[in-house]
């Protein structure tokens, strides 16, 4: 293990405000233990940032820093002084983004989803980066219940009352039922599992270990799972990690509800829900009915090598062409 990621799993120990998706414990599950590590930026022998990645191997000897799976943004964690003034916060951020920056390993693509509250992308745009805006919905107090459902969209609400009469509701469904759950209902649609089971393995048994996820779902009275939610949560905010929703029971509400009861669960835990996002219009849609907060964040990039400029190109240039 290197020395940077030896003493970024103490300071993970001592700093309560880490994402989940920055924790030593998320990224060994999805990366691999061998497959990331951090950049650290310290101050007067105190960390100040951190800058955890994933460096993933390719085709032709082509090494990428990349999103691992199932996981929504990773990007810096920065450690603001106490009543920073706005100019002077603006100088700190640039100063710590363009050290993290110079301490960036040799790669030939870089593209990484930052946290929504890391507005200011400037520093890699003058280092020749590129971005492009992305989404996410957030309920931001999700400390009433009551409240939130009252803000849900007539047609979520309606969802909620009818799933409460077929359907009841289970925790803590097994870690290997959930995955064939999962790839039995995309197997509906004509779809394909976008994980390994082995990732997902390590997922559910670090989210259980670390008090940090849960999975809740639903079965009617013969027994037929109609919907499952795998919800993961730090210390500010709860995700909605996978869903699953057979399409046989669709229209039973199901879904709906299973948001509602993890919201109502972990309404004294965390402030926040956060529905992870998503660029499909129809997902948007719904996310967007429970009442929820547009948020946009970043995705930053670099091809860094003429090798990844090139097999860019051609990719852009077939794509172009079928269409």
């Amino acid at each position: 293990m290197g020395n940077n990621k030896s003493i970024y799993i103490d300071f993970c120990d001592r700093e309560t405000n880490i994402p989940i998706f920055s924790t030593p414990w998320w990224l060994d599950a999805v990366c691999g233990p061998e497959n990331w590590d951090v950049i650290l930026v310290e101050k007067g022998n105190e960390i100040v940032a951190s800058f955890p990645y994933y460096m993933k191997k390719g085709k032709l000897g082509m090494k990428y820093i990349t999103m691992p799976i199932l996981t929504q943004k990773l990007g810096s964690y920065i450690k603001y002084p106490a009543n920073q003034k706005y100019l002077s916060r603006l100088s700190y951020e640039k100063e710590i983004m363009l050290e993290i920056i110079n301490q960036l390993p040799p790669s030939d693509y870089f593209n990484v989803h930052f946290d929504y509250r890391y507005s200011n992308w400037l520093p890699f745009y003058w280092k020749d980066f590129q971005q492009t805006t992305r989404y996410t919905y957030v309920l931001e107090d999700i400390s009433d219940p009551e409240h939130v459902f009252s803000c849900f969209e007539h047609s979520k609400r309606k969802n909620i009352k009818k799933a409460i009469k077929e359907v009841e509701i289970f925790y803590d469904l097994p870690c290997e039922d959930f995955y064939e759950n999962h790839k039995m209902t995309l197997q509906k649609q004509g779809e394909v599992i976008s994980y390994s089971y082995e990732i997902f393995e390590r997922i559910y048994k670090g989210i259980y270990a670390n008090n940090a996820g849960r999975v809740i779902y639903c079965k009617d009275s013969e027994g037929n799972i109609h919907a499952a939610l795998l919800v993961i949560w730090d210390n500010e905010s709860a995700f909605d990690l996978i869903s699953t929703i057979d399409p046989s029971y669709r229209n039973s509400g199901a879904a709906t509800l299973l948001v509602y009861e993890m919201i109502k669960l972990l309404s004294g835990k965390v402030n926040k829900f956060d529905f992870e996002g998503s660029m499909i219009e129809g997902v948007e849609e719904s996310f967007r009915k429970f009442g929820t907060i547009q948020k946009s964040y970043f995705r930053i990039y670099k091809q860094n090598s003429r090798k990844c400029k090139l097999i860019h190109a051609v990719k852009d240039f077939v794509h172009a062409f079928r269409n």
